[in-house]
């Protein structure tokens, strides 16, 4: 296990603009120029080789491209990494900044649903980690991911899932002994059911993970995707014990999970909503 190291010091956007009374521009003096960044030493020390998946599935290799990364993104930001129950985990590692963001992907998805999102808060100011969940343990994939984010220096550690990875942000941050500083669930399930049935948040209890949160969670679900209001109203209700519980119900909108973001207002709503926990 390799040993954490204390993060270069850098002045974060956050806190220059907190004291100058000014809107938050960002999370970082030193956003990436493309959105890209190389895997830093702390997290080549975390990064593995790939190894056989269990149940047959395909081991992940570095410098994948997922189907969607050009082959320079592929050569310095897709790593291999370990989830918390030691399966090797691919990823797509982007941006420069003392917050981290773990992104999760929804059921039958992969890392190419947050591409674009994850460039963006790349280059305002976030390092993201979008994890391309194949294990069948998607909240151990999203412990190791943000594992690997604290070994690179990340002061704070946000969390976003999309449906059914939406679910498993929450099983993640509810057991994680250092919990996340805030999350988002995009169209977050909330009754389980079998793994990759949809509407269901598969093998994870997401209404007990609510319950036992104690960090700020925003909720949102489209208005009209009726399944997903009435998960998240259920989810939002559960989380008694969350110093921020904030719900959005986007009106007219029938999309789920990262289709929610189309919105350039829900975009800008979830963006603010990071930013307020960022270093």
């Amino acid at each position: 296990m390799a040993a954490s190291r204390t993060p270069a010091p850098v002045v974060s956007r956050c806190a220059v603009v907190l004291l100058a009374g000014l809107t938050l521009a960002g999370c970082s003096a030193r956003g990436g120029a493309d959105g890209g960044a190389s895997t830093a030493p702390g997290a080549t020390a975390a990064v593995k080789k790939a190894a056989a998946q269990p149940g047959g599935r395909t081991a992940p290799v570095k410098g994948d491209t997922f189907g969607c990364l050009t082959p320079e993104q592929a050569a310095t930001d897709s790593i291999v990494f370990t989830s918390a129950t030691g399966s090797p985990t691919g990823g797509f590692l982007t941006g420069r900044g003392n917050t981290g963001i773990v992104l999760a992907h929804q059921s039958g998805g992969s890392v190419c649903e947050w591409k674009d999102r994850a460039l963006q808060l790349g280059k305002d100011g976030f390092r993201v980690l979008a994890v391309n969940s194949t294990t069948g343990d998607q909240a151990a994939e999203i412990e190791g991911a943000a594992t690997v984010l604290r070994r690179e220096g990340a002061w704070k550690l946000l969390l976003m899932g999309a449906s059914q990875g939406g679910a498993a942000t929450l099983q993640a941050a509810a057991r994680m002994p250092l919990k996340p500083d805030a999350l988002v669930a995009l169209s977050a399930p909330s009754a389980p059911g079998p793994p990759g049935t949809s509407g269901t948040s598969g093998p994870v209890d997401a209404r007990a993970a609510a319950e036992a949160l104690a960090v700020p969670v925003l909720y949102l679900a489209g208005g009209r995707d009726g399944a997903s209001v009435t998960a998240a109203r259920e989810l939002s209700a559960a989380g008694t014990k969350a110093p921020e519980n904030r719900l959005v119900t986007v009106a007219g909108s029938d999309r789920r999970g990262v289709g929610l973001l189309s919105a350039p207002d829900t975009w800008e709503t979830v963006v603010a909503f990071l930013k307020k926990y960022c270093t």
